[in-house]
């Protein structure tokens, strides 16, 4: 099957936060070749790219909520991919364009497809919990 394209985007940027938290080092011009080389459709490198820098500059805050909602974990001790994803999908409930269930879905798929045998049921749990919460606020 192949992937969405948004989908692919957002697996990119996954695995671009990947490689930031791995090598705080990398520049801002290999995270957008490495960008640009994997997604070669403008929009879709903007939209990777997107997610990057807003995972990056709400990252303080996004990590905040993500360890005020797991229950006896902390963002530090989730696995990297895990907690890019997670925050990720934080990142779009709170700031991005997408349906509250689009971000999950894809979360819980990215978790399946790059985390461990129980990385969806983690994923999907948490993002649960923030996606109830949202729909709650909206609600109110």
């Amino acid at each position: 099957m192949k992937t969405p394209r948004r989908s692919r985007a957002r697996e990119m940027a996954l695995q671009a936060l990947y490689r930031l938290e791995m090598n705080p080092g990398t520049s801002t011009g290999e995270l957008e070749r490495f960008l640009a080389a994997r997604l070669g459709d403008p929009g879709l490198q903007a939209f990777a790219h997107e997610l990057v820098a807003g995972v990056q500059r709400h990252r303080a805050d996004l990590d905040a909520l993500l360890d005020s909602r797991a229950e006896n974990w902390r963002v530090s001790r989730m696995a990297a991919t895990d907690r890019a994803i997670l925050r990720i999908a934080a990142f779009e409930l709170l700031h991005g364009t997408v349906p509250g269930p689009v971000a999950a879905d894809e979360a819980i798929e990215l978790a399946k497809r790059y985390g461990t045998a129980a990385s969806g049921r983690f994923v999907a749990g948490l993002v649960g919990r923030l996606l109830a919460e949202r729909g709650a606020a909206q609600a109110r």
